[in-house]
């Protein structure tokens, strides 16, 4: 119960929910999500950690980059479960349509000017 629990908890939360969706269209970065989400980083930082604790999200270092994505494997079948529901979820709400929206046109180079 206390996995469950915690997935449950980690996707009771708009930003956490979005977060998820985002990932779900492509590996990114804190600054990309920040910009999508229009949070401080801490804050973002923060709803990713709980995420992950969750096994909702896996993180990997990239040079100076640390990426997440949703994992291919995920550690728990409530993860694993919830993941696959809401790929079929809230695709036509406004809100995540424009955060998706945003978040397949960003680019880290740009945001942050460490690139090349």
């Amino acid at each position: 119960m206390k996995e469950y629990l915690k997935v449950m908890k980690a996707l009771s939360d708009g930003n956490r929910t979005k977060i998820v969706k985002m990932l779900a269209l492509k590996e990114m970065c804190v600054c990309e999500m920040q910009a999508a989400l229009k949070m401080a980083q801490p804050s973002v930082s923060k709803h990713l950690k709980i995420l992950e604790e969750a096994g909702l999200v896996e993180s990997r270092k990239d040079g100076m980059w640390v990426n997440y994505s949703l994992p291919k494997k995920p550690e728990t079948s409530y993860a694993k479960h919830m993941l696959e529901i809401l790929g079929d979820w809230l695709d036509d709400d406004r809100e995540i349509k424009n955060t998706a929206l945003l978040a397949r046109t960003l680019d880290r180079c740009e945001l942050t000017g460490r690139c090349g």
